[in-house]
């Protein structure tokens, strides 16, 4: 998205990150990074800013600050769209199994121990303590630090995205036979997923928030469409 919109030469486009990553992947527009203080934070910035648009191209599990972007949209009339893309579906040879929460996929792996190939972010990883029985290869952008209470666990830092090839022979090695995910959608992250159904291992998959209602779209494109129709309705009206 920052790409594209960094060549339509009349945009001053800002990225903001929520600033978890330590060394976030470069952008070619300008960056800001940490919260906004809440809908009240971003409604301030939006107008202090004179922002004409604002597209919500955040995680889908980032149900927060989605709220927050179209409650704060609504406020000060900015126009608003949401990129959501789509969830992955479980298709012939996958083994899936939904859960609510990290919790309950920790309470699905039972009591044998097993061998678990983790990709959730460094702050939802505590409720693995629960079951230290299993061995746990956990894969994140950042290092983990400290490390987790565990006494079976590797750490793999890495930035996606991953190939289905890659996420095969890392499972391979480390006799992998379950996964632990969030199901993002899109290209970058499916590597675990096609690798999974190769090996004919389980996927405990963490179902999406649920998010507010809010126009949104589904590709790039899309959004980049729906931002040319928006700026040049706001301009047809002297806005």
């Amino acid at each position: 998205m920052a790409e594209r919109l960094a060549k339509h030469g009349e945009l001053e486009v800002v990225v903001s990150l929520a600033g978890r990553t330590k060394f976030p992947a470069p952008q070619p527009a300008r960056l800001r990074s940490g919260g906004f203080g809440g809908v009240s934070g971003l409604s301030e910035y939006l107008v202090t800013e004179k922002v004409d648009a604002l597209i919500d191209a955040t995680h889908p599990y980032a149900d927060v600050i989605s709220a927050n972007a179209g409650a704060a949209a609504r406020q000060t009339a900015v126009p608003f769209v949401a990129l959501r893309r789509p969830p992955w579906h479980a298709g012939a040879g996958d083994r899936w199994q939904e859960v609510a929460d990290i919790g309950s996929a920790v309470r699905a792996l039972a009591d044998r121990p097993r061998r678990i190939f983790v990709t959730l972010g460094r702050g939802e990883l505590n409720p693995l303590a629960e079951a230290p029985q299993h061995f746990y290869l956990i894969r994140s952008v950042d290092p983990v630090e400290p490390p987790l209470l565990l006494p079976l666990a590797a750490y793999v830092t890495a930035r996606g995205p991953f190939s289905e090839a890659d996420d095969r022979a890392l499972m391979r090695l480390h006799g992998i036979d379950a996964v632990i995910a969030k199901n993002s959608g899109g290209t970058a992250s499916y590597g675990k997923i096609a690798a999974a159904r190769s090996l004919g291992i389980e996927v405990i998959m963490l179902r999406r928030p649920p998010l507010a209602d809010a126009p949104a779209v589904e590709t790039v494109d899309a959004a980049i469409a729906w931002l040319d129709h928006a700026l040049t309705s706001a301009a047809a009206r002297g806005v």
